[in-house]
């Protein structure tokens, strides 16, 4: 079969090859699934270049979420053969592969109805923002939702499950395309941030009053800002810090509006509690059987097309999520 290897580290069309490896084997208590799609994530490229803080030995196959269909499984097996399913592929064997093998642990059933595309961007990124916004924000309908870098992999997410629960969604976003993908996943009011300023924007649209909740994957300058139009009793989302700077927070300032700053690390929340994992994907598949989620795609690239796939990502003027197709 053919895998895309990281040989050394670099830049991704540097260091990225696809080479011809051998069919992974079946132990007990995995599946093997052959791969219909797998998704690209920006943290794919740190790996490559070496700068993610896990550090797989060479040479490894990125890839840490995939759709496909169980093609063989290892002894006493609660999985079937032919089954439709997400799969969470661990380094150093990730999902740039034909074929990949893991532990049932890390395999969700999906529906016939969803796409392989929709299915591989779906995982991470609407677990992640589930989480937030309902186990750690506990969001409630008719609150305000103000939620950054909308059209983003989690902030498309956040939109429509913020709808779905009958919040008012506030999103920010840059640019003309950016707008639009933002207001065509139904969010109520969209900010351009390179031509509008989000704060009297949302003073505007809440009367002063600012929003319950505010979903940050950016921090940095975003995080301060948002500070300033954050409610009284209000809770902000640390998503992470795609801007690039770590903010400091002052907590005088959170002490006198009596807002909370409250992390958001779903990786180590589904390692601690892989049952409420599974929760929250058989929530999000009913979400989606309902019509009320769909994961935006921005493009899929052929296998072959990996290296120039990530670059795309790089530039950061994507929106959604890239697909590479085996």
């Amino acid at each position: 079969m053919r895998s895309w290897k990281v040989t050394r580290l670099g830049e991704p069309r540097d260091v990225l090859e696809l080479l011809e490896t051998e069919r992974p084997e079946v132990k007990v208590g995995e599946v093997l699934i052959e791969v219909e799609a797998s998704s690209l994530n920006f943290f794919d490229i740190l790996l490559c270049q070496g700068k993610y803080q896990e550090k797989p030995p060479l040479p490894f196959t990125p890839g840490a979420e995939i759709s496909g269909i169980i093609c063989e499984v290892g002894g006493n097996s609660g999985l079937k053969v032919g089954q439709r399913v997400i799969a969470t592929p661990p380094l150093p064997n990730g999902g740039l592969s034909k074929f990949v093998s893991v532990s049932e642990d890390s395999v969700y059933v999906i529906p016939d109805s969803m796409s392989a595309s929709e299915a591989a961007g779906m995982f991470i990124t609407y677990q992640t923002s589930y989480y937030a916004l309902f186990y750690r924000a506990k969001l409630q309908k008719g609150e305000v939702l103000l939620i950054h870098a909308g059209a983003g992999g989690v902030g498309s997410a956040a939109i429509q499950l913020g709808k779905a629960i009958g919040a008012k969604v506030i999103a920010t976003a840059g640019g003309r395309e950016k707008v639009k993908v933002c207001k065509d996943l139904g969010a109520d009011v969209v900010i351009d941030y390179t031509s509008e300023d989000f704060v009297s924007t949302v003073k505007k649209e809440t009367n002063g009053r600012g929003v319950d909740v505010i979903y940050d994957p950016v921090g940095g300058d975003v995080f301060d800002r948002s500070r300033k139009c954050i409610a009284f009793d209000g809770r902000i989302l640390v998503i992470g810090f795609a801007g690039g700077r770590i903010p400091d927070a002052p907590v005088n300032h959170a002490l006198v509006k009596n807002y909370s700053i409250v992390g958001v690390h779903w990786g180590l929340f589904a390692r601690k509690y892989p049952e409420e994992t599974r929760k929250i994907h058989d929530n999000i598949v009913n979400l989606y059987n309902e019509g009320a989620v769909r994961p935006l795609i921005y493009k899929e690239f052929p296998f072959e097309n990996v290296p120039d796939a990530l670059e795309v990502l790089a530039d950061r003027k994507t929106y959604g999520k890239l697909i590479a197709i085996p």
